[in-house]
């Protein structure tokens, strides 16, 4: 068979095929009389077993040792082949992402276009006043590139500025921040929760409610923070616990004073308050510390329920605690 017939049965082009014969990749067994290369069946079957390698990715050299070398093993060059074909899926997904982002921010002409590649370069630079700069800017910028940048910001400044970008967008940023919820770095999903906390709207607080249930601490603490501030009583728990635990505890008080405006939740966190003061499961008391800080939370929450229990705490072992009681009882008496 001619080299004119296999390029054409074989879809694979005459000069690739002669590449291939000055390579020693593929060599015609025979030649005609008048010089031309002619392939035997057995030729061919190698070709074909060329193109299926090469389909694979494999490089002409690989291949070559692949066919010749008996003890050519596939396991090392088909990982090297995994790795760089996921590195090569990577950048050309992150290529799709930026120019669906440019597209989503409606450039009306290339001058639009370069302003938002700029802006998403600064956005990524190792720079931290760059990324500021970048960020009090970043207001009309595509709020996913908004959002995957609050995500990553570890420096808290620009993490603010970003925030602030964030809910100033008049995209909506509460999805793509609700699945960085989902991430499996706490740290992503407490700045999930934070950006998450500056938003309006239902839908940002349905997302703090399920942040409320994540397994990690700090996730749950700074969600019961924003969900007090939004006057969600799930969080009553996650506050009681974090003014006794004092862990932003002025800030958790705060939050429970704010939600005990109320006269069921004003119950309810009385009620919460007085049974984290009661002794531990085992029947040793709480640390006076932890009685202090409790017995402190309950002056800002108003009704009858809160007043009993202070009254009770008026009698308490400790003097501090007894002493801040009756201090609270008194100014209470006085209106």
């Amino acid at each position: 068979m001619l080299i004119g017939e296999v390029a054409r049965r074989s879809g694979v082009s005459a000069r690739m095929l002669r590449h291939y014969d000055a390579l020693g990749l593929v060599r015609p067994t025979d030649r005609t009389g008048g010089g031309y290369r002619e392939y035997a069946a057995e030729d061919v079957a190698r070709l074909l077993h060329v193109e299926s390698l090469r389909s694979l990715g494999l490089s002409l050299q690989d291949v070559g040792r692949a066919l010749d070398e008996p003890g050519f093993a596939p396991s090392g060059v088909l990982t090297d082949l995994i790795r760089r074909t996921r590195e090569r899926i990577a950048g050309e997904t992150e290529l799709l992402t930026r120019l669906c982002r440019i597209d989503a921010a409606g450039p009306a002409g290339w001058d639009d276009v370069l302003h938002v590649v700029a802006l998403l370069r600064a956005l990524r630079s190792p720079d931290p006043d760059r990324r500021q700069r970048a960020a009090l800017d970043a207001a009309e910028a595509p709020v996913e590139a908004l959002v995957e940048a609050v995500l990553r910001e570890a420096d808290p400044v620009v993490a603010g500025a970003l925030r602030w970008a964030l809910a100033r967008s008049t995209a909506d940023a509460c999805a793509p921040l609700a699945r960085g919820l989902a991430a499996a770095d706490p740290a992503v999903r407490v700045r999930a929760v934070l950006a998450l906390a500056e938003l309006p709207g239902g839908a940002a607080t349905s997302a703090l409610r399920d942040a409320l249930r994540d397994p990690d601490l700090a996730v749950r603490r700074r969600s019961a923070l924003a969900l007090g501030a939004r006057g969600v009583p799930s969080a009553i728990p996650v506050l009681v616990d974090m003014v006794a635990d004092a862990a932003n505890d002025v800030d958790a008080a705060d939050a429970l004073s704010a939600l005990a405006a109320r006269p069921a939740a004003a119950r309810r966190i009385a009620a919460a308050l007085a049974a984290r003061l009661a002794p531990t499961p085992a029947g040793t008391p709480q640390p006076p510390a932890v009685r202090r800080r409790l017995t402190q939370a309950l002056a800002d929450i108003p009704g009858p329920d809160a007043t009993a229990a202070l009254d009770r705490l008026s009698g308490d072992e400790d003097p501090g605690v007894a002493l801040t009681a009756a201090y609270i009882l008194r100014l209470r008496a006085q209106g």
